[in-house]
């Protein structure tokens, strides 16, 4: 894991579990992950033993174009990569397993976007297992938010060790995704207002 989103989840998963395979999904409070909300999601298993969307943050569903709860989660990604995701979801599941993804997520017009994805395990009723998890854009196209991605491509995929993940990630630097709204900053340049890579200036014609 690269990005600022997926380690600081997975530092506030790790820290929650202390010696155990992973937290009781009861601990998860969101005022502690509050800058995340919009990037998360948590997934569980309906009747069919398929992973849903059971929540999911404001970012991810205009990201994607629609609301996506209730949603299945396979169904967001190429049908070649719909069995992997698939598999991986029931180990997170059932196994404690920690996954971490990049992948393309495409448009149907063809524009793409890298993205990074970790699934972390929550302990809890066996009958109904969930997954805490989000998604975090690596670079923010200007489209992004506007054209929905319509499929996920896997590029990379790894079953993390969280304790080998946890002395990782104290070591080495973070990559900072950037959010899908857009902020202003503090400061002007000459006069202006700096919102992201553009300075505002105040004023316009007179007639």
């Amino acid at each position: 894991m690269k990005h600022k989103g997926t380690t600081a989840l997975f530092r506030y998963w790790d820290r929650l579990r202390g010696d155990r395979p992973a937290p009781r999904r009861t601990e998860i409070e969101p005022a502690e992950i509050k800058a995340l909300l919009a990037d998360t999601f948590i997934l569980e298993k309906d009747a069919r033993g398929e992973a849903i969307f059971r929540l999911a943050g404001t970012r991810l569903c205009a990201t994607y174009g629609r609301e996506l709860k209730g949603y299945a989660f396979p169904l967001l990604w190429s049908r070649r990569d719909q069995r992997i995701v698939s598999r991986h979801a029931y180990s997170v599941f059932h196994y404690d397993a920690v996954v971490a993804i990049t992948f393309e997520g495409r448009t149907e017009g063809g524009k793409a976007a890298p993205f990074e994805m970790v699934m972390l395990p929550l302990s809890g009723d066996k009958g109904s297992p969930r997954a805490l998890g989000c998604i975090v854009p690596a670079q923010k196209p200007y489209w992004l938010g506007a054209d929905p991605v319509a499929e996920n491509r896997i590029e990379s995929l790894r079953i993390v060790d969280p304790v080998r993940e946890r002395v990782l990630l104290s070591g080495l630097p973070r990559i900072d995704g950037p959010p899908l709204a857009p902020d202003q900053l503090d400061g002007a340049t000459d006069g202006g207002r700096r919102i992201r890579h553009l300075v505002v200036f105040d004023g316009g014609r007179e007639d």
